[in-house]
């Protein structure tokens, strides 16, 4: 008798953690596809960010919803005319990245994110800032790549990174090129580990290929 209830107990829980998480991923979908489209109004970004991270605080052993909080907030700062605000941003995508850091360590993702943070510090004033923020950039993305060599975004932040860097300091499309071509071939076998799991960057890089190739 004892077993048949131990054996039911087993049964509902797996049951529940099946219904919880099958709750958790529709979620998440529901404001992955939500990305993309808040390009068009970057206040979206905010809301999206707000949201993953209320999924976040719920679940609280999952890391991606902390992952995707940061990486709306640093899209947010994307598409601001004024960078002063940067630092701001970066100190809470930096509190989110941390969180899911905690919970996923040494994940090539979270390294990409880390990497751009550190890239809209520098943008707050690239002059004086390269030294700190461009030097912590690279390691993160240098990071990126050894946790996982499969991975295209670091490869692909690189090529923007070298893209947008002006020619006299070593950047432009000439150097870029390389960085750039790696993430296209990588791109084309990337296989992403869930249907959440990160999976973006592919039309980004195929838009600075393109400028480039057409000298822009």
């Amino acid at each position: 008798m004892k077993k048949l209830i131990f054996l039911s107990f087993i049964i509902i829980s797996s049951i529940s953690t099946f219904a919880q998480n099958e709750k958790f991923v529709a979620a998440m979908k529901k404001n992955i596809v939500q990305i993309d489209s808040a390009f068009s109004k970057s206040e979206n970004f905010i809301s999206l960010a707000n949201t993953f991270e209320r999924i976040g605080t719920s679940e609280k052993t999952q890391w991606l919803p902390f992952y995707y909080a940061a990486l709306c907030r640093i899209n947010f700062s994307y598409k601001q005319k004024d960078q002063s605000g940067n630092d701001v941003i970066a100190e809470y995508a930096t509190r989110l990245i941390n969180k899911a850091d905690s919970l996923m360590p040494n994940n090539s993702e979270i390294s990409c994110i880390k990497s751009m943070i550190a890239g809209i510090q520098l943008m707050v004033n690239p002059m004086q800032r390269y030294a700190q923020y461009g030097a912590a950039s690279q390691k993160a993305m240098a990071m990126a790549m050894q946790q996982d060599p499969t991975n295209p975004r670091p490869y692909m932040l690189k090529g923007q990174n070298l893209k947008f860097t002006p020619v006299n300091f070593g950047g432009g499309c000439k150097t870029a090129s390389a960085p750039l071509a790696t993430a296209m071939e990588k791109f084309a076998a990337f296989k992403p580990t869930s249907d959440i799991a990160p999976n973006w960057g592919k039309m980004y890089t195929e838009t600075m290929v393109k400028e480039c190739a057409e000298g822009k």
